[in-house]
């Protein structure tokens, strides 16, 4: 999204400075070197100018647009990514504090941690 908007708005100025360059007629329009049909009045030329305007604002809006959702999208990752350390570091601790309870409740009974025992074949 945010290259379309600068394409447009890279269009829009492209457009704009080859109307102001290629025009000394006071009713002619001409963009590019070419002479832009139909128009042959000065409010033909204004409206030509506005919808230059229009094209600009658009790319803009759009740019802008895109912009504010890579940001978002940044900030939310950014997010999830602090909120899955955190879970993290409270599962490891979690783990730590029954690891310490267990060793002390098998303390507590006398036993001592037991290893499988092994067949012997007869």
């Amino acid at each position: 999204m945010i290259f379309l908007g600068l394409v447009l708005v890279l269009a829009a100025v492209l457009a704009a400075v080859a109307v102001v360059l290629d025009n000394t007629g006071e009713a002619g329009l001409t963009a590019f070197g070419d002479a832009v049909p139909g128009v042959t009045e000065e409010w033909h030329v204004f409206m030509a100018g506005a919808v230059v305007a229009v094209v600009f604002m658009s790319g803009v809006t759009v740019a802008a647009f895109g912009f504010k959702r890579a940001i978002e999208m940044r900030r939310e990752l950014r997010d999830l990514r602090d909120e899955h350390e955190e879970s993290l570091q409270t599962l490891e601790m979690e783990r730590r504090k029954l690891q310490q309870a267990l060793a002390q409740a098998r303390r507590g009974m006398g036993e001592e941690p037991s290893v499988p025992a092994q067949r012997v074949a007869p």
